[in-house]
């Protein structure tokens, strides 16, 4: 690399610290809310984890995973229940990504946009199972973290159905995370996660 490629890759490094600050909706465990950062940690982690099983490049999967909430260091994160009006959200955080990675070396700053963009379009097996992980850590996190009184835990029932259906393992994972649902929902005979107390 070059000293312009290094300071430019510093300077992107830099502006993503921002993730560490983005809040999100959810709760965890102890009842703090939880960074963006956060959130992509673990569903990169449910990636490195499951690919094997979901047949699917583990490198490529990850990859996508990393970038997929990258443009909220700008947009801030948009809660799962919020209406929204199609395709401006994802205009938004292409224009913020846009201007996220102008840093970067060219080479680099085509991939992620490439790797985001096949996350948004679902246009490859790696997309679809990205979207799908997404989805379902957002309804682990709802499902074992502390929430506030007036949480709707019932959203994740009907929550990114489409996406987790999207492979065997992943509907397998989503059969569990919703027994936990309504486990925390106080329905009898459902499992909750270790750790995670039932209500009452």
């Amino acid at each position: 690399m070059t000293d312009s490629e290094i300071d430019g890759t510093i300077a992107f490094l830099a502006l993503v610290e921002r993730l560490k600050d983005t809040l999100r909706n959810s709760r965890t465990s102890t009842g703090r809310t939880e960074s963006t950062a956060e959130h992509t940690w673990r569903v990169a982690l449910m990636a490195m984890l499951l690919a094997p099983a979901l047949g699917v490049d583990a490198g490529r999967l990850v990859k996508i995973v990393l970038v997929h909430d990258l443009a909220e260091a700008f947009t801030g994160d948009i809660p799962a229940p919020t209406p929204r009006q199609p395709g401006v959200k994802e205009a938004r955080e292409r224009e913020a990504l846009a201007t996220l990675t102008m840093t970067l070396p060219s080479a680099q700053r085509a991939d992620i946009l490439a790797l985001w963009e096949e996350y948004e379009s679902a246009s490859t097996p790696e997309g679809r199972i990205a979207k799908g992980l997404d989805k379902l850590e957002t309804i682990l996190q709802h499902a074992q973290g502390v929430n506030p009184p007036n949480f709707d835990l019932g959203f994740n029932l009907g929550y990114g159905r489409k996406d987790t259906a999207a492979h065997p393992v992943l509907a397998a994972f989503r059969t569990r995370l919703d027994s936990a649902t309504r486990a925390r929902l106080g329905e009898a005979d459902s499992p909750t996660l270790p750790g995670t107390p039932r209500p009452g």
